[in-house]
């Protein structure tokens, strides 16, 4: 009989590797002067980030889903800001590489993320260094390097560009755990929508005035109000599914299924977008990437039969606290003994802190805790 819990672990999986697929294939084709010709990245992506801020205003100020957070200017001038600007500066190189290189090599080059990550958070201390994992992540950059070397239509420009934004993303993760974390502050999905949302698509204000609005011209704009609005709804739905999967899995862990779905996406763009050719060294690349992910896999699995698990009971009364949404949520969260403790004996590692960090926006420490407990039981 298949556990609901594991089930419904492997359906949030699903959906967050189906729509960050449509998210991606659908913002290529969007930009890209080939198809449907709108060529300003920063532009679509304040379009995204001004639509989910004006989501999250709805839900919290008019139909009172959730109630605000009483934010001081100190916690929002020294968290909030910056982690609001390398959030805008990652998006905003991201989608502009889709003008130069394809999806294929984008995907390729992403999969260095956890790499990046896991290497941050062992510099600033957030993390410890285990030679197993190190081994892991190193034999997937190897396999990435050698899908890199087999590009056909291999472009500097654009490569910087992903690089620039996966250095970016890489640095957010480390300031949320440093900045937001230690100050205990937190923030559901939606309230999270409500903070980030606005204040970066203020950051993406000022390169968007002084690099693509000169080069604007209204006449020659293709513009479909249901194009711009679907993709915004999609990435808006991602933000809540990455939401969702990172409650109940491990910050590697989806970095590993975003591994995965690079396969997945690598095949698609072949067939949706023919520019996107791979080459037999590309394949053999990613195989060898493929090998440290199941690797990983194995010591995931081993590393959660050795973790006692937590009361069944108080999971459960954590989760329906917490997934609720409700209106009484704690502004400020002071981690209690029984957390500090892994609710039953595990311990609050700085690897399973970074849970917290994979999504795009802020996420609480107490929800992390829940999906770690819940998957050393059911591991994803």
């Amino acid at each position: 009989m298949i556990n609901t819990s594991l089930a419904l672990t492997y359906l949030y999986l699903l959906i967050y590797i189906l729509l960050s697929s449509g998210v991606i294939l659908y913002n290529k084709w969007v930009l890209s002067p080939k198809y449907f010709n709108f060529p300003f990245p920063i532009t679509l992506t304040m379009v995204h980030m001004g639509f989910s801020g004006v989501v999250a205003f709805f839900l919290v100020r008019v139909f009172k889903v959730v109630a605000p957070v009483k934010m001081t200017f100190e916690i929002y001038a020294t968290c909030v800001i910056p982690i609001s600007a390398f959030f805008a500066s990652s998006l905003w190189f991201g989608n502009t590489a889709y003008l130069h290189i394809s999806v294929a090599f984008i995907q390729m080059l992403k999969a260095l993320m956890p790499v990046a990550t896991f290497l941050m958070a062992v510099v600033c201390g957030t993390d410890k260094l285990r030679c197993d994992v190190f081994l892991n992540m190193l034999l997937v950059s190897v396999g990435v390097v050698v899908s890199s070397y087999g590009e056909i239509h291999f472009n500097i420009i654009g490569t910087l560009y992903q690089v620039t934004g996966i250095f970016a993303e890489a640095l957010r993760l480390v300031l949320t755990q440093v900045l937001l974390q230690k100050k205990g502050l937190t923030l559901n999905p939606i309230t999270s929508l409500y903070y980030i949302a606005p204040c970066s698509f203020m950051f993406l204000f000022i390169p968007w005035y002084m690099l693509e609005q000169p080069h604007m011209d209204i006449s020659r704009i293709q513009f479909n109000f249901w194009i711009f609005f679907s993709n915004a709804l999609c990435a808006l739905a991602l933000n809540f599914s990455i939401f969702l999967v990172i409650g109940r899995t491990g910050a590697v862990t989806i970095r590993v299924a975003g591994v995965l779905k690079d396969w997945i996406l690598i095949a698609l763009s072949t067939v949706i977008f023919p520019e996107s050719a791979i080459t037999g060294l590309n394949i053999i690349g990613y195989a060898i990437a493929l090998v440290g992910v199941v690797m990983y896999n194995y010591l995931k699995v081993k590393d959660v039969r050795a973790t006692q698990p937590a009361s069944p009971e108080r999971i459960t009364d954590r989760v329906t606290k917490d997934w609720k949404f409700e209106k009484k949520s704690s502004d400020i969260y002071v981690p209690n003994d029984d957390v500090k403790t892994g609710g039953g004996g595990g311990s609050n590692s700085a690897s399973e802190m970074i849970v917290d960090e994979e999504a795009p926006l802020i996420t609480s420490s107490r929800l992390s805790h829940i999906g770690r407990t819940q998957v050393n039981t059911h591991p994803a």
